[in-house]
């Protein structure tokens, strides 16, 4: 990190820890009525514990050498016996052919000795279709039944039943690459070799998390129309705030797709059955047990996310809620077991969570004072310009610049962390202060990810409606007849209200989803083959993507007009040796680049042919979506954009309305 960087990191933090110290002692109302003394001191406090995150960030990125943040990975250790591995593939309700995709990847692995590798299918349901899948492949099952631990209970009762030192964790959805032991055991292999060469000075590895990837875009990509443009949701706190956290030898547990020492589970007594985020837990007893942690930024998986309201918001709350569980049950504040490191990760997840009812916080103090005079803060226009501003734009740069660097590129800016928080607010703020004062949820299920958008989904708008609909008409309001120096010394109250005016709004899109049409995801993929026509020639091909249901290939010699539209045709691709055959038509021929791309729907004729097809499809990252943000469009862009196609597509429904009368 440059001299100058770090100076204005420096300087962000101290104007901020100025108009802090000047926001406590100066503009609280102490003689106000009891409701805004009440919000005025949640105001305050808001503001010190979003500062004190954003100061983390900050820490933790000047911490972070180059060293750190691109965590080199070793070659097998040449002196150490290659370890067995079991792979856990952890299942309670999910659909088996969902299974069926994370198995089969599983079998594909890339390890020095095969025969090391021994998979399990952990199925708390004792699902017959789920043992026959077992059968199917290959592999080991695991099933138990009366589970009154859930996945916690799961792992544990198929921990007990196999014994390698190393094992690694899959839930359902999340997809193994083949890569995925390569980039992981090494670490272990080198951590094996450096305590017996050096056991004083090294600290014994429990585990490497990789990074939570999705192949589909999540609710803020799709309902926003900005796959092309926004990463997921989720890639900032595992490809650049866990590896943080990683650099610091803390990295958290996430609850897949991760490799743990086994050794290192059994002394701290397994899994966890007393949190609902069994996850988070257990990496922080293994962190005191004296393990250390680290977390990579290449993902090794891929999984899907949900994308309809009911599930992201059922999923976020159970992870909200068992955050705060896992906090009380560590006893974050007092542990004297945590490392200095230790509690201020842990300290920093735990107010994370309380990130959504300071974001109400924030949206309703503009209100009350523009709606109804009531001021939560008590400051002098010219003399909060000077204190305020300052700080405020600086931090705002600063968090901005340190939110997910890449080759300077960003995956994620402040404002859209204001989108996202905004998002949830409503929803969480509550579940989040019951949990808190110890009033449980009773009962918790695994999040759904088919999509579904009853009528009972769409009443999800309803919170961000109430919201936007105050908030207009507070900004009507309080500017209505002012003029001048009115205007200017309103300005700040102005600023706030139209900041979540625009939040709310980009809320409103979200909720109000977007017809899903692709029943699979499509991922590029350039993988040779041929292609076999009705008059039996073959023509080399190379194909641009593919999906469960679909391909898009264009064929590499000019020759190639005889094929047309609705043609039936055969397709040989090749993978690992293998001839993969499919059998299918063409849907649609299009042009790019000055050359025919044919799209054909394709099926798979026998069950080798379909997993080697699956693999070709699911081992890498879906490169149709973006891993850094677009920096060049803003929200206010994003807010634009959706306006234009969805008033266009509601004109084109009353069109079609008035063409069929």
């Amino acid at each position: 990190m440059s001299n100058k960087r770090r100076f204005l990191y420096f300087l962000a933090i101290a104007l901020s820890i100025i108009y802090l110290v000047w926001r406590i002692f100066f503009t609280i109302p102490w003689h106000s009525n009891l409701f805004t003394l009440i919000f005025a001191l949640l105001l305050v406090i808001s503001e010190i514990l979003s500062n004190s995150t954003g100061f983390i960030l900050i820490f933790f990125r000047m911490l972070s050498t180059k060293k750190k943040w691109n965590l080199t990975m070793p070659k097998y250790s040449s002196t150490q016996p290659l370890p067995d591995i079991d792979i856990i593939i952890v299942t309670h309700n999910e659909s088996v052919d969902l299974l069926r995709k994370t198995i089969n990847a599983a079998t594909f692995m890339d390890y020095p000795d095969k025969s090391k590798v021994h998979i399990v299918v952990s199925d708390d349901g004792n699902r017959p279709e789920v043992q026959a899948l077992a059968k199917h492949y290959h592999i080991n099952y695991s099933g138990m039944e009366n589970n009154k631990h859930a996945k916690s209970g799961n792992i544990n009762n198929t921990l007990e039943k196999f014994h390698s030192p190393l094992f690694a964790i899959f839930d359902t959805d999340m997809i193994p690459f083949s890569t995925f032991l390569r980039n992981t055991v090494p670490l272990f292999t080198e951590n094996f070799q450096q305590l017996e060469d050096d056991p004083d000075h090294t600290d014994p590895l429990g585990f490497v998390q990789t990074p939570q990837s999705f192949y589909n875009a999540d609710i803020f990509q799709f309902n926003l129309f900005s796959e092309k443009i926004i990463p997921n949701e989720q890639d900032f706190f595992s490809r650049d705030v866990n590896v943080l956290n990683g650099g610091n030898k803390r990295a958290l547990f996430t609850g897949s797709n991760a490799v743990f020492l086994r050794k290192a589970v059994d002394e701290v007594g397994g899994f966890p059955t007393d949190t609902i985020t069994e996850d988070f837990e257990l990496g922080t007893m293994l962190n005191m047990a004296g393990y250390i942690s680290l977390a990579t930024k290449i993902p090794q998986s891929s999984g899907i996310t949900p994308i309809d309201m009911k599930g992201v918001i059922k999923q976020r709350t159970r992870w909200a809620r068992g955050v705060i569980q896992s906090c009380r049950n560590l006893h974050i504040f007092t542990n004297p077991h945590l490392t200095m490191i230790n509690r201020i990760i842990l300290l920093n997840t735990y107010f994370y969570w309380w990130a959504f009812f300071r974001r109400m916080i924030y949206m309703i103090a503009p209100i009350l004072y523009a709606l109804f005079k009531i001021q939560v803060v008590n400051a002098n226009f010219w003399i909060l310009m000077v204190i305020w501003a300052p700080g405020y734009f600086l931090l705002h740069y600063v968090m901005g610049d340190t939110s997910g660097i890449k080759d300077n590129a960003k995956i994620r800016n402040e404002r859209w962390g204001e989108v996202q928080e905004t998002f949830f607010a409503p929803y969480l703020f509550i579940p989040v202060i019951l949990e808190s004062i110890g009033i449980k949820a009773k009962k918790f299920k695994v999040t759904s990810k088919n999509v579904t958008y009853s009528l009972k989904d769409k009443l999800y708008i309803l919170p961000y409606l109430i919201l936007w609909g105050i908030t207009f008409i507070a900004i009507i309001k309080f500017n209505y007849g002012k003029y001048g120096s009115e205007i200017l010394v309103g300005s700040v109250i102005t600023f706030w209200l139209l900041m979540h005016f625009i939040n709310l709004s980009m809320c409103l899109f979200i909720s109000l989803g977007r017809p899903v049409y692709r029943k699979s995801e499509r991922f590029i993929r350039k993988v040779s083959g041929k292609i076999q026509l009705k008059n039996g020639k073959y023509y080399p091909i190379m194909t641009e993507d593919v999906s469960e249901g679909g391909i898009a290939f264009k064929i590499t010699q000019k020759d190639n007009s005889e094929i047309q539209q609705e043609d039936n045709i055969r397709i040989i691709l090749q993978h690992r040796n293998f001839s993969i055959h499919l059998a299918g038509k063409i849907a649609r021929i299009s042009n790019r680049n000055n050359q025919p791309i044919y799209s054909a729907q394709v099926q798979v004729p026998s069950d080798e042919n379909r997993d080697h097809y699956l693999q070709i499809i699911y081992d890498g990252s879906n490169k149709t979506l973006p891993s850094v943000q677009d920096t060049w469009v803003t929200p206010f862009d994003e807010l634009y954009m959706n306006l234009v196609v969805r008033a266009r597509a509601i004109e084109r429904k009353i069109s079609s309305r008035f063409n069929r009368f």
